[in-house]
């Protein structure tokens, strides 16, 4: 086993990320990831699963982390991505996740070791006393 899929052994199988995949997410507390070429492109913690991941989906770049820099992504020069052109983008990939009482323990520690590319900031390791 890879030292990627120790770290992820607790998430659901990757599926596609579309409405109806996300529409069966719980509505609890977790972490999610964002799989682009079975690569963990994003890594997103919240209070409510499906509503989150329905937004990244479904929302605008002011409502979206993830939204926003697969926007910047798809950019051309004189021409922002659209709402739909995101959603598409976002619909060729797969997504994850995981339920856990500390969901944004969980994913600080997933995304300083896996460096997701859409992750705008890394947090910095903590001090060692």
């Amino acid at each position: 086993m890879s030292h990627t899929e120790d770290l992820l052994a607790g998430f659901t199988p990757s599926r596609p990320y579309t409405k109806d995949v996300v529409a069966g997410a719980p509505a609890a507390p977790g972490v999610h990831l964002v799989l682009d070429g079975g690569v963990v492109a994003y890594v997103g913690y919240t209070g409510d699963l499906r509503a989150r991941l329905r937004q990244h989906l479904t929302g605008n770049r002011d409502s979206s982390v993830l939204h926003d820099q697969v926007g910047q992504l798809l950019d051309t020069p004189g021409r922002a991505a659209t709402r739909d052109d995101i959603a598409g983008w976002l619909g060729r990939c797969e997504v994850r996740w995981q339920e856990t009482d500390d969901p944004e323990g969980t994913k600080e520690a997933l995304v300083l070791a896996l460096r997701p590319r859409f992750n705008r900031q890394v947090p910095r390791p903590l001090r060692q006393p």
